[in-house]
């Protein structure tokens, strides 16, 4: 029997690229660079599946417009709000994503940004890399420590445990605010919030771990802003529209807040460029799933969603079920 076509939006690591050039009659990108609607479009004519990522806009319009022949969509990640699941479903199209794998990974760089911010590291390499910096002073460069400090974690999912795991050895005492409280094991002695108001209000440090939900864009909006502590810090690993830059920018220019740690944008690679500007934002490109080890996984849980579907099975991942 031949094997399934698939179009590859984008380049993937090389193991990954070699696995689907084994089981699959694969369409790889060799310039990856990011796709228009009519290059996915037409690298989808002939094709049973596409593997996408978070960067490619699968929209309804776009999904109405694939060929019949496109009957599994697996995406390259874990969130899924690029795709229009509910046309997809309507077209019959299975979709995947790729959970689990990349929770350490995105954990890390919560913590990698909350210490980057708080102790004023942006400002600190700009001094160092400028020839600024002339001397050890009393005074200098001070930021704020996040041993003892209060966490406060929107989405206790995955990715927020692991990373109120690692805050725990900073003495870091962990608050959370979910839909629905969690089982006590889960909590593992984090403090419930029923609403974000009172999380907010706790938190010294805010890491935003939720998913983009209608609810959840711009949650982070001048009103939610001033319920946090003075000096607070906000992280961000989850995407970039949970935060409305207008307010966040005002407060870190006026020192309402301390500092911020971003590793997602609004519109990105187009980031407000305002952040640029700013010394007290630690910012990173999107880094969160960015080791080796991570993207290989990744890669391979979307082969295996597609292996099964293609086996007449039902994918792990599945989310049009």
């Amino acid at each position: 029997m031949p094997r399934p076509a698939i179009f590859v939006t984008r380049k993937l690591p090389p193991d990954v690229e070699a696995r689907l050039s084994r089981d699959y009659d694969a369409a790889l990108s060799r310039a990856d660079s990011l796709p228009s609607r009519e290059t996915i479009l037409a690298g989808a004519t002939g094709k049973d599946g596409l593997l996408v990522t978070v960067t490619d806009r699968i929209d309804g319009d776009l999904i109405r417009a694939l060929p019949e022949t496109v009957r599994v969509i697996a995406t390259f990640s874990v969130g899924y709000d690029h795709i229009d699941i509910t046309a997809a479903k309507a077209r019959g199209i299975a979709v995947t994503n790729t959970p689990d794998v990349l929770t350490d990974a995105t954990a890390e760089i919560a913590l990698l940004l909350m210490l980057g911010a708080a102790r004023n590291a942006t400002s600190a390499i700009a001094t160092l890399r400028s020839g600024q910096w002339k001397n050890w002073a009393p005074t200098g460069m001070l930021g704020m420590e996040i041993t003892g400090n209060r966490l406060g974690i929107l989405g206790l999912g995955r990715i927020g445990r692991a990373t109120a795991h690692r805050a725990r050895a900073f003495g870091m005492e962990i608050h959370y605010h979910n839909r629905r409280r969690l089982d006590p094991k889960d909590e593992a002695g984090a403090n419930y919030h029923a609403d974000i108001e009172s999380l907010f209000r706790v938190s010294n440090v805010l890491s935003l771990h939720c998913a983009s939900t209608p609810e959840t864009r711009r949650i982070v909006n001048r009103e939610t802003i001033a319920l946090l502590p003075d000096n607070a810090v906000v992280v961000n690993t989850a995407r970039g529209d949970i935060v409305d830059d207008d307010a966040l920018i005002e407060a870190l220019a006026s020192g309402r807040l301390a500092a911020a740690g971003l590793d997602v944008f609004a519109n990105e690679p187009n980031l407000d460029p305002r952040y640029l500007d700013l010394p007290n934002a630690f910012l990173l490109p999107h880094l969160g799933s960015a080791t080796r080890e991570t993207r290989n996984a990744m890669g391979f849980r979307a082969l295996d969603n597609l292996d099964a579907f293609f086996a007449g099975q039902t994918p792990r991942d599945l989310l049009t079920a």
